[in-house]
C-alpha cells in the first residue's frame, strides 16, 4: 500500500484501509489549516484598520496574531507527518501499522484542540463586534 493511492480495494486489508482513510482525513485537515491561515491573514487586517481601538480592547489582533503562529506550527508539523507517511510502506509487521496508526490519533487530538481554540476565539470576536457596528440598510 502506498499513502499516495487513497482507493479502497474489496482486497486491501483493515490495517490498509485504516491508513488510506487516515491519508485522506490528514489532507482534509492540511487543506483546512491552509484556509484557517487564510482567514486568519484577513482577520488580523480588518484588526489593524483600527478596529482594535473601536473594540476598545487591544489584545484582539495580538491574539489572532499568536494564533496565526500556532496554525502555522500545527500547518507545518502536520507537513512533516504527512512526508513521514510514505515510510508505511516499509511496515512489516502489526506492530509498526500502529505506530503509525496511534501518530495520527495524536495528531487527530491536536488538530481538533486547534480547530476548537480557534472558533472559540473567532466566536468571541464577533461577539464583541455584535452591536459595535452598524449595516446599512439599502432599500
Amino acid at each position: 500500500m502506498t499513502t499516495l493511492n487513497t482507493e479502497i480495494f474489496s482486497h486491501d486489508t483493515e490495517v490498509d484501509v485504516t491508513h488510506k482513510i487516515n491519508t485522506m482525513e490528514l489532507d482534509n485537515w492540511i487543506n483546512h489549516l491552509k484556509y484557517i491561515k487564510k482567514e486568519l491573514t484577513n482577520l488580523i487586517g480588518i484588526c489593524n484598520k483600527n478596529l482594535n481601538y473601536k473594540l476598545d480592547d487591544d489584545s484582539v489582533s495580538d491574539r489572532f496574531k499568536k494564533k496565526e503562529i500556532e496554525n502555522d506550527t500545527l500547518l507545518n508539523a502536520l507537513h512533516n507527518y504527512a512526508n513521514s507517511r510514505t515510510h508505511i510502506v516499509e511496515c512489516e509487521d502489526t506492530q509498526c501499522d500502529m505506530v503509525y496508526i496511534n501518530e495520527h490519533e495524536s495528531y487527530r487530538r491536536s488538530y481538533l484542540y486547534h480547530l476548537d481554540k480557534y472558533r472559540r476565539l473567532k466566536d468571541e470576536f464577533f461577539n464583541k463586534m455584535q452591536g459595535k457596528f452598524s449595516l446599512l440598510k439599502v432599500n
